[in-house]
């Protein structure tokens, strides 16, 4: 059991919940009857808490823990409790980065003070919702203190045990709950986040009733604080270039123009910026307010009926794959496959709506980067549930990606097809130049902020000042195991690829090169050997 909350185990919470929540996606979405019945609360959540934890793993070092998670949560926020999950998080690292490890205590008064700053970001809060169980966890923690249980297994069992009572009262706070025959989904959500920290402080799984389904649909033709009649929508943004004055005349127009307006704001390298959240029948005039505030950006509007989602076309097939610049994703597109763009983070909902865009039955994955794969395999699951075959194929590289377009075969059966694009990416060695930001002892020894590095298959095997010079030893390396082609993918440094190409053609004159343009900046050369 761990006596106090380092930021190693707020790192393990953290991955803890995303797992939960992420197991859980389904039957929460199904519970989800308010705010409004669009059955998107659990995708909400786990987005938010992916989008922790992808700013946790890309953390560079001596960032505290607690301000990047809250940081990475409020940034990636979504939906009406993804956004107040973020605000919990925010008001838990507010008290506790910076600190020694949070012992039980320290954990108690900086839940409840995190809660207290949950009701204070909603503009119209309702009880038997996500916000009283976060209370009620937060004075369950204090008063385990008080009486003398203050270990942190203790705490934190109580906060957990206090959210789920709280939990199982919701249906008799809110009318929307009671006639749906279900309890509060985010505040559902929230009790699987607790229960994740219950398992990662002491390492017993909390033994809980399953959820029940709802017991029948439910409209909302007249319940209090919902969006006017007629269509609706959620607009949700980020704000950046403001102020705190701007910020509070934003909140009183957007309470004017709907309502479930949430807005929580974080710190980041580039200054603060602010999450605004909003259910409107003007969506127009939802963002003009932004533009009077600052300057919004990563705009989304849904509509708050439930979407349906269409039927795939028997027989389609279809390729996605996940790309990080501009000119990769052309390459792809010529070969007919569908991309998603990698901006700060992809999530599976990212992979997921593009799957489903598609129209396709048959759809295999492309994640082209090792750090994604569990996240291609999470929106395979999804898509399957959705009535579609999906292969994912196991690709690390956007080299090794372009390995397998080059093989598909729309005559074969799919699950063939899948593994023979496996095959040809496993045949692909794949290799990166790199330039290091921060120094780290790597298997080539250390390196320095402005070092070259040469990396395969993750690894690095060479350092060096010149790019030239370490890409042909890089490839020198590489083709002494032998190789009959050598696929190049050359970021904005065009002499470095001329350099390269010239280097395979005296040194390696049988290796036939395929050469490439349009990399991202962050990596000047891509390398791929078959």
């Amino acid at each position: 059991m761990l006596p106090a909350l380092d930021e190693a185990a707020v790192g393990q919470w953290c991955r803890a919940a995303v797992e939960a929540l992420s197991g859980a996606r389904a039957r929460l979405d199904e519970l989800n009857v308010f705010p409004v019945p669009d059955g998107d609360t659990g995708s909400n959540l786990l987005h938010t808490a992916e989008g922790a934890l992808a700013a946790l793993d890309a953390a560079g070092p001596g960032e505290p823990t607690w301000a990047v998670v809250a940081r990475g949560a409020v940034l990636a926020a979504r939906g009406n409790s993804g956004t107040i999950l973020a605000q919990l998080l925010r008001g838990l690292g507010d008290q506790l980065a910076g600190q020694p490890p949070a012992d039980g205590p320290a954990f108690a008064m900086a839940l409840q003070k995190a809660a207290e700053g949950a009701y204070a970001a909603v503009a119209d809060p309702e009880e038997g919702t996500f916000l009283t169980v976060a209370r009620a966890s937060g004075e369950a923690a204090v008063s385990a203190v008080d009486r003398g249980d203050d270990g942190l297994p203790d705490v934190v069992t109580a906060a957990a045990d206090g959210a789920r009572a709280a939990l199982e009262r919701t249906p008799g706070q809110l009318a929307a709950l009671r006639d749906a025959g279900v309890v509060d989904a985010g505040g559902a959500g929230l009790c699987l986040v607790l229960d994740a920290l219950v398992r990662t402080v002491t390492g017993v799984e909390p033994v809980r009733a399953a959820l029940a389904p709802p017991t029948h649909h439910h409209r909302h033709e007249h319940a209090p604080h919902q969006p006017p009649p007629g269509p609706g929508s959620e607009v949700q943004y980020l704000l950046a270039d403001t102020d705190e004055a701007a910020v509070e005349r934003l909140q009183r127009r957007l309470a004017e123009l709907g309502d479930s307006l949430v807005v929580v704001g974080v710190e980041t390298p580039t200054g603060r910026e602010w999450n605004v959240h909003v259910h409107v029948s003007d969506v127009g005039a939802a963002i003009e307010a932004g533009v009077e505030a600052g300057r919004p950006h990563r705009i989304s509007v849904t509509p708050l009926a439930p979407v349906r989602v269409p039927h795939p076309v028997p027989g389609q097939r279809a390729v996605v794959a996940v790309v990080h610049s501009d000119g990769v994703a052309e390459l792809f597109a010529a070969e007919g496959v569908r991309v998603v763009r990698a901006g700060r983070t992809v999530t599976e909902d990212d992979l997921l709506d593009e799957i489903v865009a598609s129209g396709a039955e048959e759809v295999a994955v492309l994640p082209n980067d090792p750090e994604l794969l569990p996240v291609a395999s999470r929106a395979a699951t999804r898509a399957r549930e959705a009535g579609r075959e999906i292969g994912v194929v196991p690709t690390r590289s956007p080299v090794q990606g372009l390995a397998a377009v080059a093989v598909t075969d729309p005559e074969r059966r799919f699950g063939d097809d899948v593994i023979a694009m496996a095959e040809a990416a496993a045949a692909t060695r794949w290799a990166e130049v790199t330039v290091a930001d921060q120094e780290a002892l790597t298997s080539a020894g250390r390196c320095r902020p402005g070092d070259v590095l040469g990396s395969a298959e993750g690894d690095v095997l060479v350092i060096g000042a010149d790019p030239v010079d370490v890409a042909r030893d890089l490839l020198d390396r590489l083709l002494s195991a032998g190789g009959e082609m050598a696929t190049l993918v050359v970021g904005p440094d065009e002499e470095l690829g001329a350099a390269v190409c010239a280097h395979l053609s005296a040194v390696h004159p049988t290796v036939e090169v395929v050469r490439y343009g349009g990399g991202p900046a962050s990596l000047p050369l891509q390398i791929g050997v078959e």
